[in-house]
């Protein structure tokens, strides 16, 4: 006998029915999102361990997404879309320098009850953390390496790694409008950090000088402030939970651990941008 119910139907209209239609765990993919956690051990603490990391990623998803494409407008010199992006950028650091608020409630002894099965696996590993560090100038092509036994990773990486930076980009545009950069540093070999340079500073201490007369420039100035400033603070959050969590013990990819994460805080990534403010 068939059913003659008449189906339910929601008190503000919202649609019930989507047999053949797309909802929402279908537009977000969350049927693999939700299934990707698979815990190796039994402890419960397990899965706070993964879901960090794995929330990490896809918001590091997003900062490549979007420096790529401020990288891309700075080139052009079509600024103003470039310091959205940005912006953005640096609130998704915030983001993630929140995150270490929830990872630091694992104690010692709750991790090292799974630590044993995360095997080699280490953050050091992630391709897209270092897609980041390249894209804001700091190259490392050592760093590449755990990913040679994937091409297509590797390749990407090499290309990146070869690229200018944004910080390259933000020192052309500085070029193209008329201030004297030297030209090792407008044709420079993007493979390695960008050094201090006296014609960039003088350059910056320029454009902070005159605001109004260099009101773009200055504004991609206190953009490329503000991100390295969270990227910074991401960097020593970072060092620090995980000097709470396993002291100084080795990492699991056999890096120094805590030492390593300490000797990152020391990198400068826009150091003309820093000593500005001492020329000021």
């Amino acid at each position: 006998m068939a059913n003659s119910e008449t189906p339910p139907s929601h008190p503000d209209g919202a649609r019930l029915d989507f047999a053949g239609e797309m909802s929402y765990g279908d537009y977000l993919g969350l049927d693999a999102l939700l299934g990707a956690q698979r815990p190796r051990s039994r402890d419960h603490n397990e899965m706070l361990f993964i879901v960090q990391h794995q929330a990490t990623e896809l918001w590091m998803k997003l900062v490549i997404h979007e420096l790529r494409a401020a990288i891309a407008q700075v080139r052009s010199d079509d600024l103003p879309p470039a310091f959205k992006m940005l912006s953005r950028v640096a609130r998704i650091m915030a983001q993630l320098n929140q995150s270490w608020d929830v990872l630091s409630t694992l104690t010692p002894a709750e991790y090292s009850s799974f630590r044993g099965d995360l095997g080699s696996s280490s953050g050091f590993q992630s391709y897209q953390y270092r897609m980041i560090e390249f894209l804001l100038g700091n190259k490392d092509a050592v760093a590449m390496e755990p990913h040679r036994h994937r091409p297509e990773l590797f390749a990407a990486l090499g290309d990146l790694h070869r690229s200018p930076s944004l910080y390259d980009e933000a020192i052309r545009v500085l070029a193209r409008r008329g201030f004297a950069i030297d030209r090792q540093c407008v044709e420079r070999d993007c493979r390695s950090l960008h050094q201090f340079n006296d014609s960039v500073c003088r350059a910056w201490v320029q454009v902070y000088k005159g605001p109004a007369k260099h009101w773009e420039l200055y504004e991609l100035a206190e953009k490329l402030v503000d991100l390295e400033d969270a990227f910074r603070q991401w960097r020593f959050r970072h060092a620090t939970t995980v000097e709470r969590v396993i002291g100084f013990k080795r990492g699991t990819g056999g890096t120094s651990g805590v030492a390593y994460l300490r000797r990152l805080l020391d990198v400068v990534l826009f150091p003309e941008l820093w000593r500005a403010r001492t020329e000021l």
